[in-house]
């Protein structure tokens, strides 16, 4: 049986105007989530050249972040213009389970992009042929990861409860019952503190190694350097994005799971969770609109083609135009 929750239709922890104003704020980013995310996935369907293991994790993304936009954003949307959490304790649960599967999934995928350059770039195990066998293993790892860790409160061990004003739901971590405590803290450890060291590990040891090929660069010329600066400036983009997106969520989380007494307002509780749901704009912008031969090949205007250095480890140059 699912646990009890209150659902709250009459006390509302902001004036009506201000739902209002954070429907019309989740409407906007979930038109531009699923525009962005539709056409990364339609460009890659579209055009073959882009349809290689390289390339799978970062489409991934794109339909883990349409999950959260559909699943996720378009109900907070909805809920929030009623001003009150309306789906009731079913709503709550799929809602919040969908939520956090695929944000999961989300974040799980950018370790894997991480994962991904760092071995390419840095060459920890030397010159690795990718494989589609790699990429596909990449990808049903962070699907079945975040199955396996969203499952159980589905059965009891934890819960989904209403979070900041009230109008969506996710993993109770105010509950200061030591069977869901112990569920919080294997999920924060193995879902978030995990990944979150990975990508710090990868990006940091991407950008120490982009520095020294930048020296050796400057010392030919500067045509390297210049290059591998540009390089570095995105992966800086890509943490700051990620710390940004879901460190305050994490950090707001843990502190009521280490004090159950302490007291986060509704509204200022609400900031860190919609932080998190703006990634599904941010990621396909950065992880794949910054991508030179995916955005070669859709509507924005870029005549080079050539995979971001990034990710093959050699200097962008165009090798084709797009038509």
């Amino acid at each position: 049986m699912l646990p009890h929750v209150t659902l709250y239709k009459t006390v509302r922890y902001m004036p009506r105007f201000a739902y209002s104003i954070l429907a019309v704020i989740m409407a906007i980013f979930c038109l531009s989530s699923v525009v962005l995310n539709t056409t990364v996935i339609w460009v890659t369907i579209r055009h073959r050249q882009l349809r290689q293991p390289i390339n799978y994790a970062l489409v991934n993304l794109a339909v883990a972040d349409l999950g959260v936009t559909v699943s996720g954003g378009l109900l907070t949307a909805i809920t929030n213009s009623m001003g009150y959490f309306s789906l009731g304790r079913a709503g709550c649960v799929i809602e919040g389970f969908s939520v956090a599967f695929f944000g999961i999934v989300a974040l799980c995928t950018v370790a894997v992009i991480a994962v991904d350059r760092f071995v390419i770039v840095c060459k920890p195990l030397g010159i690795v042929h990718f494989h589609p066998k790699h990429a596909v293993m990449g990808v049903a790892f962070a699907w079945i990861w975040s199955l396996i860790w969203n499952i159980p409160p589905l059965f009891g061990w934890g819960s989904y409860q209403l979070e900041g004003v009230k109008t969506s739901c996710a993993p109770d971590w105010k509950n200061p019952d030591p069977l869901n405590m112990s569920y919080i803290m294997c999920y924060f450890c193995l879902c978030f503190a995990i990944p979150f060291i990975i990508i710090m590990f990868s990006y940091l040891t991407l950008l120490w190694t982009l520095r020294k090929v930048s020296g050796a660069g400057i010392a030919h010329g500067g045509t390297t350097a210049k290059a591998e600066a540009k390089v570095a400036r995105m992966v800086i983009v890509m943490i700051l994005a990620f710390l940004i997106c879901w460190l305050p969520y994490a950090a707001f989380s843990l502190a009521v799971v280490f004090n159950s007494q302490f007291y986060i307002h509704p509204l200022v509780a609400t900031v860190p969770m919609y932080l998190a749901k703006t990634s599904t704009v941010y990621n396909p912008i950065i992880y794949i609109f910054m991508n030179t031969q995916v955005r070669g090949f859709s509507f924005l205007p870029r005549h080079c083609t050539y995979f971001s250095s990034i990710k093959t480890g050699s200097l962008p140059r165009c090798q084709y135009e797009t038509r």
